[in-house]
């Protein structure tokens, strides 16, 4: 199996050495190229050809807009807005320019893992908890589609989502899936974390957009 190739782009050095460390130990993965500008990510992606990039957008507009060039000249490179930027424009404007991925640099390093290995899978990947409130500012439809089906819900979470579509109230789910109500809540809290709801009305209105979104991609 051919190693995975990864170019990361990062101003701060123990930023830089510490992603070059973390990335560096998964046996698949071999780090090919590094450097510090957007001017670099164009020039890295150009000469390397990596199979994914670790972009951390110190200068937003000139990182979204190399970016959009990675893309439109090397489509099949992946990328990954690795960030501490974490206002929904900016996650917009990162995934409206082509990134696959945008990870907020507050996460942790499983979360930093789990964005790369989805990327590579063809799949989007948000900050959990950030995803729901990128949705509706996104303004391309196959990219809302992405971004919506990147919310991962275990299947007990489906299940109770679907439910609550239904209008039914916790104790009703409780008995219709045998579990208890207090299980039924903590997945509530759980939901509310993960789509930064306040209330159940609001995983609700959530879930709704996220299902809304779906259909569009299909019928576009």
């Amino acid at each position: 199996m051919s190693d995975i190739t990864i170019a990361i782009v990062e101003d701060q050095p123990l930023m830089m050495t510490a992603l070059t460390t973390f990335l560096s130990a998964p046996t698949d993965f071999k780090i090919v190229a590094s450097g510090a500008s957007a001017a670099d990510m164009v020039r890295l992606a150009r000469f390397h050809v990596p199979r994914l990039m670790i972009l951390s957008p110190s200068v937003p507009d000139e990182t979204y807009d190399a970016i959009r060039t990675i893309r439109n000249v090397l489509p099949a490179i992946k990328i990954v807005a690795y960030t501490s930027q974490h206002g929904v424009d900016h996650a917009v404007r990162a995934l409206d320019a082509g990134a696959h991925g945008y990870v907020l640099k507050r996460s942790s390093a499983d979360e930093l893992m789990a964005a790369v290995r989805a990327v590579l899978k063809d799949e989007t990947y948000i900050t959990q908890g950030f995803a729901v409130r990128v949705i509706d500012a996104l303004r391309n439809i196959d990219v809302r589609h992405r971004v919506a089906e990147a919310i991962k819900l275990s299947q007990r979470e489906g299940q109770i989502v679907r439910l609550l579509l239904r209008g039914m109230t916790n104790k009703e789910i409780a008995a219709t899936l045998r579990i208890t109500e207090k299980t039924v809540k903590h997945y509530m809290t759980e939901l509310m974390q993960k789509m930064q709801a306040r209330n159940r009305v609001e995983v609700i209105i959530a879930a709704q957009k996220m299902s809304e979104y779906r259909l569009q991609s299909l019928d576009a």
